[in-house]
């Protein structure tokens, strides 16, 4: 066999393999790519979902402890982290924000025995990540005209505490603003 001929055998060799090495990644990202959770129908589901404002009773009452038998609710629910329509390995993370009309004497019993005081934006490091002026837009309607916050960093670390929990507490007008996040 001559040079030439040698080269162009192993030039030919060279290119079939690159296209098999290519071809191969490119099935593998096809494969990958084609996640049959990660849906125009899913996300749209999730922005559904993500858009509703939730009347139902919280559930388990646990999270959100000393409410009593409160008269009525409006939550929201959002993903943070993870991809809720992939199935990549990884948590989804959820954060959930509501409205709680309370009974008034429920309202004064959570006030005293969690020592809620008047709230006031404080000093960053001291100052809970969310407050009622975070409020998404759809339960904004839900939260008093002119409130008077109260906070309880006891009531934010009760037990159980297995979300993040923030509320605030607005006794006049019975109504407690809560914030809860998976981790």
């Amino acid at each position: 066999m001559t040079r030439r001929a040698l080269v162009a055998v192993l030039g030919g060799s060279a290119a079939l393999l690159l296209l098999a090495v290519v071809g191969c990644v490119g099935a593998v990202i096809r494969v990958v790519g084609n996640d049959p959770g990660d849906t125009p129908e899913c996300r749209e589901t999730v922005r559904a979902e993500e858009a509703k404002v939730h009347t139902q009773r919280w559930y388990p009452p646990e999270e959100l402890p000393g409410l009593g038998d409160y008269l009525e609710i409006h939550w929201q629910v959002r993903s943070l982290a993870g991809e809720p329509c992939g199935r990549a390995p990884g948590p989804v993370e959820w954060a959930y924000q509501g409205v709680v009309r309370l009974r008034p004497a429920d309202a004064r019993t959570l006030a005293q025995r969690y020592g809620f005081v008047p709230y006031a934006p404080a000093e960053p490091d001291q100052a809970p990540l969310t407050s009622p002026a975070d409020a998404w837009p759809a339960l904004a309607p839900f939260l008093p005209a002119a409130p008077r916050w109260l906070h309880s960093r006891v009531y934010d670390e009760a037990t159980p505490s297995t979300r993040w929990r923030t509320a605030f507490l607005d006794v006049e007008h019975r109504t407690l603003f809560f914030t809860l996040q998976d981790h």
